[in-house]
């Protein structure tokens, strides 16, 4: 029997009709860092079986030369396995490594973006005009673009950069434990389009990997993006071993202004997004064992006198961090906005990141009130 798509209202949406569509989709997933290959993964055990689909699914790789001189995307094609951000686990034989992007997604009519929030842009401007007319797009990219005019969520820069539909995919996703095939849940962010809702939930349900999906796009994008930030504030508790009963209640506070920074941008976020597995769920697991997490804790081990550049080529294989731009994105938005003081952690996380505070300033920052929503 297939699963139900639950959405939020207490309608559930069959996925049987997708079984009975005509015509066959075919997927490109933009991004092969850790999480990007673990989605890959999640995604072609789903494409080899149904009859919807077609079986191939085209990575998009940033072409890198391994220390052995090999090309990584060679790598990936002769082993199923990419050895440098996902090693030890098989992709599955249907997913093909493409260094060329505009070849990758010039036959997709499903896009999985799944790169840092930092290099979305440019990648956008260069398949622009390159993909299906009736191409859709899912973006489980954490970050936000800030522009002169304000802050510009990742699936709003795609839908504007390409003019195609973009839904979003986040929780609490540890990418290593899914690619073991660990329990975990995510969440589905639409818009108004259900039938895509159902489209995406289908491509990455799986008995390990429960997806669900929520009408509420930027409540579930922020939720992903904003954790984050927190994250970088339990590393910091984590280094100065503050303890437990610090970390929760940084925890607590820090979901808080998740809250009241998405509803203040968007006050059409749905409170009950934030209990959902995109919402507090994933908030815990990064708080508990995120990369973001660990280079803030390495970063308060050293006093500050390192930076996190510094700490990240050397801790993340190549990895990116968000947490850290992201805090600095969303200082960029409360300072212009004059919402500093309404938001006193995301503000100090920001100013300890970029050295203008020591570590210990995470939990002196409470000596500030701020506003109740």
């Amino acid at each position: 029997m297939a699963p139900a798509l639950e959405v939020q209202g207490g309608d559930t949406l069959s996925l049987n009709n997708v079984n009975d569509a005509t015509i066959r989709s075919k997927v490109t997933v933009i991004g092969s860092g850790n999480w990007g290959s673990v989605a890959s993964k999640l995604i072609a055990s789903n494409t080899i079986k149904m009859s919807n689909f077609h079986d191939e699914v085209r990575m998009w790789v940033y072409e890198e030369t391994l220390p052995s001189g090999e090309k990584l995307t060679d790598v990936i094609n002769q082993t199923n396995e990419n050895v440098k951000y996902l090693p030890g686990i098989k992709l599955g034989k249907n997913v093909v490594a493409d260094p060329d992007l505009e070849n990758a997604v010039k036959d997709a009519n499903m896009l999985v973006f799944v790169t840092p929030h930092q290099f979305m842009e440019g990648i956008c401007k260069r398949i622009a005009g390159k993909i299906r007319a009736d191409a859709e797009a899912i973006s489980l990219v954490k970050g936000m673009e800030v522009k002169m005019e304000g802050p510009c969520m990742i699936s709003t820069l795609i839908s504007q950069e390409l003019g195609i539909n973009c839904s979003v995919l986040m929780g609490a996703n540890i990418a290593n434990e899914i690619a073991v095939e660990k329990f975990s849940e995510a969440t589905v962010g639409y818009r108004q389009n259900k039938e895509a809702a159902e489209r995406w939930v289908h491509l990455f349900y799986t008995p390990y990997f429960i997806v669900t999906a929520v009408q509420d796009v930027e409540g579930v994008e922020l939720c992903g993006t904003l954790k984050n930030v927190v994250a970088i504030a339990a590393g910091f508790v984590d280094g100065l071993e503050m303890g437990n009963n610090t970390k929760a209640a940084i925890m607590r506070l820090g979901l808080r202004e998740m809250k009241a920074f998405s509803k203040l941008l968007f006050p059409s976020v749905k409170g009950s997004t934030f209990f959902e597995s995109c919402g507090v769920a994933d908030l815990i697991t990064t708080c508990l064992g995120g990369r973001n997490r660990k280079v803030a804790e390495a970063y308060a081990k050293n006093g500050g006198k390192r930076s996190f550049d510094e700490l990240e080529a050397e801790m993340l294989q190549g990895q990116k961090l968000q947490g850290v731009s992201t805090a600095r994105e969303v200082y960029e938005v409360l300072s212009h906005r004059g919402w500093l003081e309404l938001f006193p952690l995301f503000s100090t996380v920001h100013e300890i990141s970029s050295g203008q505070l020591p570590p210990s300033a995470i939990v002196e920052y409470s000596e500030k009130q701020p506003r109740s929503f």
